[in-house]
């Protein structure tokens, strides 16, 4: 069978990516075309679109680059109309991609989405579009299954969490081999610096961060570099000669650091598994900030706390992300009882979030339903 997915960012790249493997496991005809990145690619999907293209974010981004937006948006509609898939897979990306399965729906084709929008976030009024477009829904975090069911009447798939999928997968790391071939002190613990994977929210978060490396001069501040960005993005940060930088090997880095500052995203989640303790750390262009603190109704905005529902991993948000505070949260982090608590509370994540196969779930599921559908 043929599958189209629209990815739009790194983190769809990776999960989009061990879907392809096991879609590719479970039919060995089938001929996937895809939005992503390199991993797709590499994957056995044949990309339509970079991802690079499409990263624009915050709400005053979004406006700046409508022009951009809306030509994708057009190049996406005519791509999949010459495909022909018997099946169109979602994942995230939802301003993109509920414009895409309003269409979808409209000609036909059987729209799956694998990685809910968080509109448990903000904007639950999107309910009725996801209703009215999207045939099937797979979810990956235990309380999406209770929010669509039972607050919505939706029926959902819960698959479980694929970043299971993707740290069970990797390959043995030897430490000593990792530091000496990227730089790193033998000696020194390691503080990973996990900034974002857009220019926008690298520039606003990095510099900070940055500031605590002579506070903690005892210990290497390694930055992980997203795949989205090159290198020489990055180098205006790298002045200081206790600060490192790796690049698209973040699984690697976080397997060995000892504490982490992470900007909220997938990445607290993914740092939770590797069981790093972490600050969460978060701040928009003010525009921005003002917008989503009026739709969003949560109470907290890391991953970790959401699957919680408690306050597991220290959150600094806007006007709360200053030094003092960031040195504050990195300390306590380090030693004692705060480190203790919560890599305790990440053994409990771990166990809510269920075992690995989300990748192989999805895949049979999706086959399954086009089946179905077309046959």
């Amino acid at each position: 069978m043929k599958y189209y997915i629209i990815a739009g960012e790194a983190s769809g790249d990776l999960h989009g990516s061990n879907l392809i493997k096991a879609l590719k496991r479970q039919d060995l005809n089938a001929d996937i075309r895809c939005w992503g990145g390199d991993l797709v690619q590499q994957a056995g999907g044949t990309l339509a679109k970079h991802y690079k293209e499409l990263a624009f974010m915050g709400f005053l981004e979004v406006l700046l680059n409508l022009n951009a937006i809306f030509k994708n948006i057009k190049f996406c509609k005519q791509d999949i109309a010459a495909f022909n898939p018997d099946a169109i897979i979602f994942i995230d990306y939802s301003g993109f991609n509920l414009r895409i399965a309003k269409w979808a729906k409209e000609h036909n084709f059987l729209t799956n989405y694998y990685i809910s929008p968080q509109i448990w976030a903000s904007r639950e009024g999107r309910i009725e579009k996801i209703k009215a477009t999207v045939d099937h829904m797979y979810v990956i975090l235990p309380f999406e299954k209770e929010f669509y069911e039972k607050k919505h009447n939706y029926p959902v798939n819960f698959v479980g969490h694929p970043l299971l999928d993707a740290i069970a997968n990797r390959p043995d790391l030897n430490e000593q081999t990792f530091r000496s071939t990227n730089g790193i002190d033998t000696n020194k613990p390691i503080i990973a610096l996990l900034p974002g994977s857009r220019k926008q929210e690298v520039q606003k978060m990095l510099t900070l961060m940055l500031s605590l490396a002579d506070d903690f001069a005892d210990h290497e501040f390694v930055i992980a570099g997203a795949p989205s960005l090159d290198k020489e993005f990055y180098m205006p940060f790298l002045t200081n000669a206790n600060v490192k930088f790796i690049q698209n090997k973040t699984y690697d880095l976080l397997s060995i650091a000892t504490a982490a500052l992470v900007t909220s995203g997938t990445a607290t989640l993914e740092t939770a598994l590797f069981k790093v303790p972490q600050v969460v750390c978060y701040k928009a262009n003010w525009i921005s900030y003002q917008i989503a603190k009026r739709i969003i109704t949560l109470e907290y905005i890391s991953l970790v706390n959401l699957i919680m529902q408690k306050e597991v991993v220290k959150e600094l948000i806007q006007d709360d992300f200053t030094k003092e505070n960031l040195k504050k949260e990195l300390t306590l982090i380090l030693n004692g009882e705060a480190r203790a608590k919560q890599l305790a509370a990440y053994n409990e994540l771990i166990t809510k979030l269920g075992g690995s196969g989300a990748s192989d779930l999805a895949a049979s599921l999706i086959i399954e339903n086009a089946k179905t559908t077309y046959y």
